[in-house]
């Protein structure tokens, strides 16, 4: 109830939802104890008491339901025959706790899609197309920063040319995706990032998309983040989908083209949108440095190329 004092209402303030006691009391910690065990941690009475798994009356709470073996949340994947999600060639639900969703995900993706998760005569998938490093951390970025009050399962949806991680509850504080590419994000769940931050499953706050980016540095197709309200979503693109040259335009003008877009190019990248051998492509990028259309800069492997001034 508010208290009136002085003419001005004082609220008490809001519990986080990981503070708040769980409505269910009978838990139990296999797959938390197994982490902490591979940490060398005791996972006891203590332990949960300094992590916030019990409050002051050692009760346990929501934190504390989603590392137990009770957790509810889940995380659902499927896996699309086309980008329209008409579609859906296989499912699979992963529950329990949250480090066991993580692994079993991670399996997943490891195996690619396994047959007995799938209906007869899918392709398996390639995952070999995505940074392992970005997969995982986009995964772990889901299950950390998602809002648990809001009902429902954190989706992945897999397509033959991107993987998307959609997380209920947008960003934290009114943040946008410029923000958090940039990487800085305000933390939903604090207690449950450092409890992944002690079991060095996470680095410092703020990373995990810094290095999902950077799993993609040499790649044509980048990932994306898109915010609404209620909705994080973030895509990663198969290194495989980047667009090929427009046969329209020359070599030249698709090169152009590229730079005007990303802002430079290196040979690699030329190779891939014109479809050619490395010579050719070298043999196009020194042309255009020769003629003033581009120029060079860095040595060796390090060498890229920009729009002339």
């Amino acid at each position: 109830m508010a208290v009136i004092e002085n003419d001005t209402v004082q609220s008490k303030p809001i519990v986080s939802f990981e503070k708040q006691r769980s409505l269910e009391q009978k838990l139990t910690f296999e797959s938390a104890r197994a982490e902490f065990s591979r940490r060398k941690d005791v996972f006891g009475i203590s332990l949960m008491a300094e992590l916030g798994l019990l409050d002051a009356d050692r009760v346990f709470t929501n934190l504390a339901l989603l590392m137990s073996d009770q957790c509810y949340h889940t995380i659902k994947v499927a896996v699309f025959r086309d980008p329209t999600q008409m579609l859906i060639e296989g499912r699979h639900e992963f529950s329990s706790s949250v480090f066991k969703q993580i692994e079993g995900v991670l399996g997943y993706f490891d195996l690619g899609v396994d047959k007995d998760l799938t209906f007869e005569g899918l392709p398996r998938i390639d995952f070999s197309h995505y940074p392992p490093a970005a997969l995982r951390e986009a995964l772990i970025n889901a299950v950390i920063h998602r809002e648990y009050a809001i009902t429902g399962s954190i989706l992945i949806k897999i397509f033959s040319d991107r993987i998307e991680f959609i997380s209920p509850g947008g960003a934290v504080g009114g943040i946008e995706a410029v923000d958090i590419k940039s990487g800085y994000a305000a933390c939903r769940n604090p207690d449950l990032a450092s409890v992944f931050y002690r079991l060095q499953l996470v680095e410092s706050h703020g990373t995990g998309v810094l290095k999902i980016y950077d799993a993609y540095k040499t790649s044509l197709a980048q990932p994306k983040i898109e915010i609404t309200p209620n909705v994080f979503k973030l895509t990663l693109p198969s290194m495989n989908a980047a667009p090929l040259s427009n046969t329209k335009l020359t070599p030249e003008e698709n090169v152009i083209r590229f730079v005007l877009e990303h802002g430079s190019i290196n040979r690699k990248q030329a190779e891939h949108i014109l479809g050619v051998s490395q010579t050719a492509a070298g043999i196009v990028l020194r042309s255009m440095v020769e003629r003033g259309d581009l120029s060079r800069q860095g040595h060796s492997r390090n060498i890229r190329y920009f729009a002339a001034e």
